[in-house]
């Protein structure tokens, strides 16, 4: 099986907090961890799958490009909204759980995405530390039923289709036709002698006027 994951960039976290980080001794309540994608990749994700290091909520936001028609402007979209990975902040549960995140679950539809933001949030002073691991992005392959149909299969008839019968004759009169031949040649095998007829003779005699002189 393929390996779908995309190659991309994960940045360290950086911490979001009030005031001054180096002065301020409380601890951060939230993380934020960007990743990027090789410059002018577009990717439809699948889903992000990582392991959890006592992160309780996770938020996913992903930089998408515009169609055409919004002349290929980007923007940062909010596609997973405070995701709950620990049951209880305060305890254990689900604090180093694996998990995957698909596309079915998020608020839009992840599809040209340059680049993604991942928000975690931990409000329990309990752990010092929090972050996500392992963090890998998938992004959607084609399956068998997209590939490309062979141009002899498509010229096949189908099954429900009526195939062009005008100009043959009718199938129950030559049916017809090929049982009566079948009845003949029955009645003709059973009337057989055994005893062989001559060309000329008619009662063991010959005809005269039958035969003929070289």
């Amino acid at each position: 099986m393929t390996d779908s994951a995309v190659a991309c960039t994960v940045k360290s976290p950086v911490a979001l907090q009030i005031g001054d980080v180096k002065s301020d001794t409380s601890r951060p309540g939230v993380y934020v961890i960007d990743v990027t994608f090789p410059q002018g990749q577009l990717v439809k994700i699948q889903d992000v799958s990582f392991k959890n290091y006592y992160t309780a909520f996770l938020t996913v936001r992903l930089q998408m490009k515009g169609s055409a028609s919004q002349e290929g402007s980007v923007k940062w979209v909010t596609c997973l909204r405070n995701h709950r990975l620990m049951p209880n902040p305060h305890t254990e549960e689900g604090s180093q759980d694996y998990f995957s995140v698909y596309r079915h679950q998020m608020l839009l539809l992840p599809d040209n995405v340059t680049a993604a933001r991942l928000i975690l949030r931990q409000p329990s002073s309990s752990w010092l530390n929090f972050t996500l691991e392992e963090i890998k992005i998938h992004q959607c392959v084609n399956d068998d039923s997209e590939r490309e149909v062979p141009v002899w299969f498509s010229e096949l008839t189908p099954v429900d289709q009526v195939p062009d019968l005008q100009g043959l004759p009718d199938p129950q009169a030559v049916a017809s036709s090929i049982q009566q031949m079948w009845a003949l040649t029955e009645v003709m095998q059973t009337s057989q002698t055994a005893v062989p007829i001559g060309r000329f003779d008619v009662d063991g005699c010959y005809d005269v006027n039958l035969l003929s002189y070289t």
